[in-house]
């Protein structure tokens, strides 16, 4: 069976908090967060798309706060949400206190645009203390306080940091430690100069996330490329990966990056060539047939489907099932052993039997998460 393989560096030592019922940082896993695209006031629809989210695997959902019409639906959600909900507010320090009473599992604050945000740290650290209720400290490219961005002309790393460490040493002053920090940016090469610099400075856990990051295509290459840094060195405690498409595909491209680095177990893992001349079926369509068809299978297993009869036999021999295709037909390997031979157009039924036969004998506890698709 797949197996976690060894992580490039250990974690970093952060100290844990807890968001929700959901632990973030120390020795817990690397969580995976999204935020919902519902207006916060339609409590329908807003927790429809919590429930997908939850589906797809998304550990603590975040939702959006601007205004009191939102507040005001917060202790629903809240209430009747699988996963722990963090209230996103900006500008109107009265939505943290309402957040925190109703029942949310954090906040996040954005010190850059909370005016007179700093007056207000000691009856926020009280009311989240109180309610066991943590934070997340976030600092944003996009919006730093004037005041830094006065001193540095532009939204640095270190900027961000500067902006981060005080707002944490002003939580710190009122013996409220229960806060994660996160210093986004758009560009990933500041952005993992920020928390590289930030990792230094504190045992803060840390919320990773390249804001704005863009579309599907483009957010996931920039997102995979700075999460890739910074995991591969062991910082960061939970992940949001932005993208300018639906939700469910934040938390599909989030957890991928953390199974591709080990720091989730892999699940089902489809190994497919890229194709060549030397291919003698049309790989392209048997791969993403394989896919469809195994996209509610939640077991580790792996499944090689190859083209051509250079790495083909080995690829699917090595898998726990595969098939090795050419002159139309195809090998069919389970555990490192052929089968049978069928007709190409037979080799994604039989891939799909064979793939829920072995789960069923694996039962239903064998695993948990969203397909990955690696092209070798």
């Amino acid at each position: 069976m797949p197996h976690v393989p060894a992580v490039l560096s250990p974690r970093r030592k952060s100290r844990q908090i807890r968001v929700g019922d959901v632990l973030v940082g120390g020795d817990a896993p690397v969580t995976v967060q999204s935020m919902t695209t519902t207006p916060t006031t339609d409590i329908n629809a807003t927790l429809q798309q919590i429930a997908k989210l939850t589906a797809a695997g998304c550990d603590i959902v975040r939702v959006a706060v601007p205004s009191q019409d939102d507040a005001d639906a917060l202790p629903i959600i809240a209430r009747k949400s699988r996963i722990p909900v963090i209230a996103d507010i900006h500008f109107q320090p009265k939505y943290v206190f309402q957040a925190i009473d109703a029942g949310c599992g954090a906040v996040r604050v954005n010190p850059g645009n909370i005016r007179q945000f700093d007056d207000k740290v000691g009856e926020i650290a009280r009311a989240a203390k109180d309610a066991g209720v943590s934070l997340r400290i976030g600092v944003n490219a996009g919006s730093l306080d004037k005041r830094l961005l006065e001193k540095y002309g532009t939204a640095t790393p270190e900027a961000l940091v500067e902006s981060a460490v005080w707002e944490a040493s002003l939580f710190e002053e009122h013996d409220f430690h229960d806060f994660k920090i996160s210093v986004k940016h758009h560009d990933p090469v500041m952005m993992v100069k920020a928390y590289r610099l930030l990792a230094e400075r504190g045992d803060w856990p840390l919320h990773l996330g390249v804001t704005e990051a863009g579309p599907a295509l483009q957010g996931t290459v920039k997102s995979a490329t700075a999460f890739g840094i910074l995991l591969g060195e062991g910082i960061g405690d939970t992940i949001r990966v932005s993208l300018s498409a639906p939700p469910v595909e934040e938390v599909k491209v989030g957890l991928q990056i953390l199974q591709s680095l080990g720091l989730r177990e892999r699940t089902l893992e489809i190994v497919s060539c890229p194709s060549c001349g030397r291919a003698q079926v049309d790989v392209y369509t048997l791969a993403e047939s394989v896919t469809e068809g195994l996209k509610d299978l939640t077991v580790p297993l792996r499944v090689a489907v190859m083209g051509c009869v250079v790495n083909g036999p080995g690829e699917a021999r090595e898998a726990d099932l595969g098939v090795a295709s050419g002159n139309g037909k195809g090998q069919i390997f389970v555990k490192g052993e052929v089968i049978r031979t069928v007709p190409e157009a037979e080799i994604v039924e039989t891939l799909i039997a064979e793939a829920n036969r072995i789960a069923a004998e694996m039962g239903p506890d064998a695993g948990i998460g969203a397909a990955q698709v690696v092209t070798a």
